[in-house]
Parts: structure tokens; C-alpha cells; sequence
């Protein structure tokens, strides 16, 4: 099992098991065709996303209107300028450079309610400005779409396969053909070439070629998703489509994905599943705040794991320290020292840690056996992920 954890700090004091199926042919057809025959302008799926990630759940325009008009440069900060720029239509600088002229003034409020009630029209906020259900489900088609855009740019969709051969395994490189290979594992077409280099008019034993097979064996995979509040906006943003890229590259490779989402206490969380759906609709739904208490994420994460024999990995992301408890290093290396008497190997990705953060973070993945990770550009997030993913399999 991997369990790859996330810092970055949600608001919940509960724990709530999410349930419901949506696969991935399900996602292809039901969400797309069903949201977006709705909702031509996927910038209001952007808007969704990016309002979430920055905190919020509704969008009430009178009281956006005001933040803006009142203390434009501190509403940019709570904002971000990605939200600026899609509920005004108008660029965030522009916005700052002219909401204190009255004509603008009355532009801006205009163009805010609009895009307000357009998403109310279209059902993606209810009659309170709350997102709805179908606004989720648009901010999750979003993230997906983004996130495989980027693996694909990144050449990041094809699968590595761990070295152990098997017999009933997938198929990749080939070796000579040899006494108890399968006729059905020759390599055609790479045996007539053969035969034909060597100039032979029919294909004789010596030029057979047959693929290897390597075997995939069964991984458990445990996405811990630290929100804390150092954690909002962009970082959020690549931390969750980070989740969406091991998410899709597991379960294409038929391991079971899991999800703890945490901040001063556990949120949410799903047990290994195959529902990408699930997976990508609870991703999506995460926000930043509070503190971070990176024991207890630990702890769920074992609880969750299968008793049955099997590769478990925990690997944990953060931004900064853990600041619950009294002592909440010490506390953390005694969590991640019970998790490795259970099996479960532990590495940590560092997003721009201080020094102290950096030698608690090797300690972590030392006393894990696992693998420790600096992070300096976010755009390589998600390779990050997939790598100690990759290696896990292994």
C-alpha cells in the first residue's frame, strides 16, 4: 500500500467516509456529457476550482462586490487573481488599477452579479450562492482534464513496470525463444524480421523471438492529503492534481487508491477503492486552513490499510512543520516508527522546507525506510508523486 500524504490544512473537526461510484468510463460519459451539454464555458468550472481552493463555497456578489471596492489589495490576497479575473471578467491588475473610479465601480458589480447568476441558472450554485453537487462535479471535470494535460505535456501517461518477470504479466521487451515460452508470447513480426537479416526463406526456431512478461504485483495506495492553511491556493491546486495523477495511474494499473484528507484533525477519507470517480470528486472538494497534526494522518492511514500481506507506503508532503501537540516532532517520529512495525514504509516530499524542516523530514524517511523529496518548482509535483509511486512498485 502507498499512502501519500499532502500538507496543507482543511476546516473539519469530523471525519466523514464518502461514498458513491463513478469510474472512469462513467466520468468519461456521464460527467462530461451531462455537465458540460449544461455548462459551455469551462471557465465556470475554473471559477468553481479555484474558489475552493481558495477557501470558500459560496459565491453571495454583494459581498465579493464589497471586498473589492473596500480593500482591493487584501481582497486580491483572499481571493487570488485567477478568481479576480473570472468572476469580474476583467484582469486582476486592471481590476486594481480602477475599482476606486465610480463608473468602473458600477461595471464591476454588474459583471459580478451576471457571472453569479449564470451559475445559478446553470444549477452549479443553489439559490444561497452554495456550489451544488453539479458544481463539484464541473470542478472535478476540470481538475482531471487540467492534470491530464499536464501528464500528457510531461510524457508522463505511460506506465513503468517493475522489474520482477511473470508469466502471465504485460508484455514489453523480447528475448530468443527457449524451451517452456508460450507460443502465444512469440514476437512475430520481430521474428520475420529477424529471419529476414539473416537471409532465411522460411522462419526456422533459432529466429523466434518471444516477449518477457513482467509481473504487476497488487499495491495499496493511501493519498494523505495535508490541507493546512499554508497550503491555499496554488499549492492546494498542484497538490490535488497531484492526487489526480496517482489516482489515475494506480488505478489504470488495477491498484487500489485510498484518500485521507486532514488539518488539525481528519476530514475525510476513503478506503483503497477503484472509484476514480470518488477519488476525484473528494480530491476536488478539499480546502486549505488551520494547523497541521501530520500524527493523525499517520494513524488513519495504518487504520486503513488491509491486514493481508501486501506492499504498503506511506508518502507525506508538506510545506512546514507539524505545529499540533506539545511536542509535535517527537510525536510524529514515534507515529511514523509504529507505522514501519506494521509495514508500512514512509517518504516525505518537502515543498520549500526551512532547515529544521528539512532534517525533521529526512528523520521521518529514515526512520521510515522510504525516500525523501525536495520540491523547488511546483510544476513537478506530480512527477514527484508518480516517481516514489514507480518505485513502490518495485
Amino acid at each position: 500500500m502507498l499512502v501519500v500524504v499532502f500538507s496543507s490544512s482543511t476546516a473539519s473537526d469530523d471525519i466523514v467516509e464518502l461514498s458513491g461510484k463513478l469510474g472512469l468510463t462513467e466520468l468519461g460519459q456521464g460527467l462530461m456529457h451531462s455537465v458540460l451539454e449544461t455548462s459551455e464555458k469551462t471557465d465556470d468550472g475554473k471559477l468553481i476550482k479555484e474558489a475552493i481552493n481558495q477557501g470558500f463555497g459560496a459565491f453571495v456578489p454583494d459581498f465579493i462586490y464589497q471586498q473589492f471596492v473596500q480593500n482591493y489589495s487584501y481582497a486580491e490576497k483572499l481571493y487570488g487573481k485567477t478568481f479576480v479575473n473570472l468572476v469580474s471578467g476583467y484582469d486582476a491588475d486592471y481590476v486594481g488599477r480602477n475599482v476606486k473610479i465610480p463608473e468602473f465601480q458600477r461595471e464591476l458589480k454588474k459583471k459580478i452579479l451576471e457571472k453569479v447568476e449564470t451559475l445559478r441558472d446553470e444549477g452549479l450554485v443553489n439559490e444561497d450562492f452554495v456550489i451544488t453537487e453539479k458544481g463539484m462535479q464541473l470542478a472535478a471535470l476540470v481538475l482531471y482534464v487540467e492534470e491530464l494535460d499536464a501528464l500528457a505535456s510531461k510524457n508522463l501517461l505511460g506506465e513503468r513496470l517493475s522489474e520482477r518477470k511473470a508469466r502471465y504479466g504485460d508484455k514489453t521487451d523480447t528475448h530468443l525463444f527457449r524451451k517452456g515460452d508460450r507460443y502465444r508470447d512469440i514476437a512475430i513480426k520481430r521474428s520475420v524480421k529477424r529471419a529476414v537479416r539473416r537471409g532465411h526463406a522460411t522462419l526456422e526456431v533459432d529466429d523466434l523471438e518471444t516477449f518477457e512478461r513482467h509481473q504487476h504485483g497488487g499495491l495499496f495506495v493511501i493519498y494523505g492529503l495535508d490541507a493546512s492553511g499554508s497550503m491555499k491556493g496554488k499549492k492546494i491546486d498542484v497538490a490535488k492534481k497531484a492526487g489526480v495523477a496517482l489516482a489515475f495511474a494506480a488505478i489504470e494499473r488495477k491498484d487500489n487508491v485510498g484518500l485521507v484528507v486532514f488539518s488539525k484533525d481528519v476530514k475525510e477519507f476513503v478506503a483503497p477503492t477503484n472509484d476514480f470517480g470518488l477519488l476525484l470528486r473528494t480530491i476536488t472538494a478539499v480546502h486549505a486552513a488551520h494547523e497541521t497534526d501530520i500524527v493523525k494522518v499517520i494513524e488513519k492511514a495504518v487504520e486503513l490499510f488491509p491486514r493481508e500481506e501486501a506492499t504498503k507506503h506511506l508518502l507525506l508532503l508538506s510545506d512546514a512543520l507539524p505545529t499540533v501537540g506539545k511536542q509535535p516532532e517527537e510525536d510524529t517520529l514515534a507515529a511514523v516508527a509504529v507505522a514501519r512495525q506494521r509495514g508500512v514504509t514512509v517518504s516525505v516530499i518537502g515543498i520549500n522546507l526551512d532547515e529544521k524542516g528539512e532534517q525533521l523530514a529526512q528523520k521521518i524517511a529514515e526512520v521510515g525506510d522510504g525516500r525523501f523529496y525536495i520540491v523547488r518548482n511546483l510544476a513537478e509535483l506530480d512527477k514527484i508523486v508518480l516517481e516514489d509511486y514507480y518505485t513502490a512498485i518495485r
